[in-house]
């Protein structure tokens, strides 16, 4: 069997700041206080059970953290008012946003100020998207799909702004962005806050697909990028398989496949790939 590793496998820069202000904190303890996640640092159960072990709380809603505590703030981001309530409870508030939602969270901000109308595509349950949307001064419309924006029923006599969640398929948005703008005297301004680093992931993931016969794809469960990678992938006509780990490969199966592609998601540890990659090449 061949084997084909993506280069672009593994931590983003976003992920591998985020975990960078953990880690300094986490060392220096150079702040009074219990040290808080409000959420997942990244989507990944391993790294998130990694940091538990070091004594790094995870909570489910800001209520859980008290006075006096250090909160860092996930890579996803939180939403603006969440944020603010912290600071002013006197919790010590440590931003480990990724700066490229934090730049599509300003632009946000920036072109919704004169009654905008924000259209969002992403997961709405997404923490991302709720962190994105906190930042929209008026009304928004979330749809995840190129079928839900068209049916969405647009007044001519508002004006719009379209914007994405950072880790969406690039082709799709711009699909959206064309289909928006076809509408007859639709005010529109498009903002183009998809990371660049997700459309090149998503790329080489592409092109590993044209090669092999079926791709593994490394990643939390949670994580919508790694979903995305897959959807990719197997919108290329290869099969793919997302797992977390090396224990989750089908190795019976895997042995009928001549070549295998392997790529991760964006918050994957490289010592996972590293394992899925020597478990392959065992076979």
């Amino acid at each position: 069997m061949e084997f084909v590793r993506a280069k672009s496998a593994g931590f983003c820069m976003g992920v591998s700041l985020a975990l960078h202000k953990l880690d300094d904190i986490i060392e220096k303890k150079d702040i009074p206080g219990d040290i808080y996640i409000l959420g997942s640092i990244i989507h990944n159960p391993q790294v998130v059970e990694e940091y538990a072990g070091k004594g790094v709380i995870s909570a489910d809603s800001p209520e859980e953290i008290p006075s006096g505590s250090i909160v860092v703030i996930r890579a996803h981001g939180i939403t603006k008012q969440v944020q603010q309530s912290l600071s002013r409870r006197g919790i010590h508030v440590i931003d480990a946003t990724c700066p490229k939602v934090k730049d599509a969270c300003l632009l946000i901000e920036e072109n919704t100020a004169d009654d905008r109308v924000l259209l969002l595509f992403g997961e709405e349950f997404h923490p991302e998207v709720k962190c994105l949307l906190s930042y929209a001064a008026g009304e928004t419309v979330v749809f995840d799909s190129l079928d839900k924006c068209k049916a969405c029923d647009l007044d001519p006599s508002r004006k719009y702004c379209l914007a994405a969640q950072t880790t969406q398929d690039k082709h799709i948005f711009d699909a959206i962005s064309r289909d928006l703008q076809k509408r007859k005297g639709l005010d529109l301004v498009v903002l183009h806050t998809i990371c660049n680093a997700t459309k090149m992931r998503q790329d080489e993931a592409t092109k590993i697909a044209e090669k092999t016969d079926f791709v593994i794809v490394a990643g939390g469960y949670n994580s919508s990028n790694t979903r995305r990678l897959a959807q990719v992938i197997e919108a290329n006509g290869t099969a793919a398989l997302h797992i977390e780990t090396a224990a989750d490969l089908p190795l019976d199966d895997l042995r009928n496949f001549k070549k295998v592609g392997l790529t991760a998601g964006a918050s994957t540890p490289k010592k996972i790939v590293d394992e899925i990659q020597r478990t392959l090449e065992s076979l």
